[in-house]
């Protein structure tokens, strides 16, 4: 039997739908590992479920180097990627590495991962799923040459953003890898009552912190059970590679989400940006 459970990576795992999800999954006999900023946090979440942690902090990618060698020595095999870190910020900040804190952590981190570990995901049959938002639809003003958001910012439209990332991403490496047996897929966990945009400030701040609104959120169970759903469905059976999700059914989303050629030049510039070849 445990020849048969998954090994399930999520990062952002310490707290909301990472640890959710996490939870969900341990109790249905997966092997869970937990990545995550908050060593206390992480740590908690790991005894709790008898799990594997790890730590990273995708303010600096160079810790997110760190952590693709880490996983790809001890776990040679991984069956499903899950980037699920990320997070909400106010004002316009750069990273240790000159990159937008929204974009960075949102984004270019779990890309940076996700192409670190690709040799062996592609070993693995492996699926790679992206936490991504409806903001993609409601707040993006996507713009490939202001990636950074240099140009009439807000932490709103920057969130929005680096979701449609999110999604533009999957798209293209589905494009690029399903023929080699890898798998891809985004999703909406929901307005979900958690305290990652609690520092945002802001509409989102507002949103995430009032006590009467946050009654009108889905709970972390819930938002936690639409990664639980693709890390354990199969795909071509239960989900199709390569869409967007919502309510565990595929959606639309931002008009630009179904450009392949944005898509190829998000990954080309993100790549270029982490080091990495196109």
């Amino acid at each position: 039997m445990s020849d048969e459970r998954k090994t399930i990576v999520i990062t952002g795992a310490s707290d909301g739908i990472g640890a959710a999800a996490a939870r969900q999954l341990a109790g249905n006999g997966e092997r869970v590992v937990l990545v995550g900023r908050s060593r206390n946090k992480t740590e908690a979440i790991a005894r709790e479920i008898d799990a594997p942690f790890h730590i990273a902090d995708y303010a600096e990618l160079e810790q997110v180097r760190e952590l693709a060698a880490d996983l790809a020595t001890t776990y040679p095999r991984i069956d499903v990627l899950a980037n699920n870190a990320g997070g909400i910020f106010g004002d316009r900040k750069l990273t240790k590495d000159g990159f937008e804190q929204t974009f960075q952590v949102n984004h270019l981190a779990g890309f940076l991962l996700t192409n670190l570990l690709l040799e062996n995901l592609i070993a693995s049959n492996a699926s790679v799923i992206q936490t991504s938002s409806v903001a993609a639809k409601r707040f993006s003003k996507f713009d490939i040459d202001d990636l950074q958001g240099e140009h009439n910012y807000s932490g709103r439209v920057a969130y929005g953003n680096a979701k449609l990332a999110n999604i533009l991403f999957t798209r293209e490496l589905d494009r690029r890898v399903a023929e080699d047996g890898l798998s891809t897929a985004a999703f909406h966990p929901g307005v979900v009552a958690t305290s990652f945009a609690s520092s945002s400030g802001g509409l989102f701040g507002f949103i995430y912190t009032n006590p009467l609104t946050r009654r009108f959120m889905t709970t972390t169970e819930d938002g936690g059970s639409r990664l639980t759903f693709l890390a354990t469905g199969t795909p071509g059976q239960d989900w199709i590679s390569g869409e967007y999700y919502e309510r565990d059914r595929p959606m639309a989303s931002h008009r630009l989400s179904r450009d392949d050629q944005l898509a190829r030049q998000l990954w080309e510039r993100s790549a270029e940006l982490v080091g990495l070849s196109g």
